[in-house]
């Protein structure tokens, strides 16, 4: 097992300046940022950086990656994370450009949980996550997925675009 702690309690400037979004609308404080940057990033540690880390598959549309969030220097660290991420054994990224066949119009997570049946996790513009283990769901929502991942970029291919954003 890696100890990455310190690493991951150094950085969070993503994840700072997301909160830091919110906050001229949210009721949120500096301590309540701080606190949130900090279990997040335990959380990420926790997850990956562990004996057996779990295994995950993601895509990403190419409009999550250029919407700015704080400054070109957090952009670019975030980017650098990502491409990080990509490298990992454990870890499959691939960007879905905005040029390119199917996307989903929600976010879902698809959770396998080994012997537990799998779940599916949808997220709503209102901040509401609905979960379901019904297998037609299941099945509907793998069926997007693997929709995305046959037009998304390969892993060389996302590391190139990844490596060009981080660029400019």
């Amino acid at each position: 097992m890696r100890s990455a702690s310190k690493t991951y309690r150094a950085r969070g400037t993503y994840a700072r300046a997301l909160f830091e979004v919110q906050r001229p609308v949210e009721d949120t404080t500096a301590e309540f940022i701080q606190r949130n940057v900090e279990l997040r990033m335990e959380r990420k540690r926790r997850v990956l950086d562990r004996e057996g880390s779990v295994r995950l598959r993601i895509v990403l549309g190419e409009a999550a990656l250029r919407i700015p969030v704080g400054d070109q220097e957090v952009m670019r660290e975030q980017y650098r994370e990502i491409i990080k991420l990509a490298k990992e054994d454990h870890v499959s990224i691939q960007v879905l450009p905005f040029k390119r066949g199917y996307r989903s119009s929600n976010d879902f997570t698809i959770l396998d949980l080994g012997e537990l049946p799998a779940r599916v996790q949808t997220d709503n513009a209102w901040g509401a996550v609905s979960t379901s283990d019904k297998r037609r769901e299941v099945d509907r929502f793998t069926r997007r997925f693997d929709a995305m991942v046959g037009v998304a970029l390969g892993l060389e291919d996302t590391i190139d675009f990844l490596e060009e954003l981080a660029r400019k």
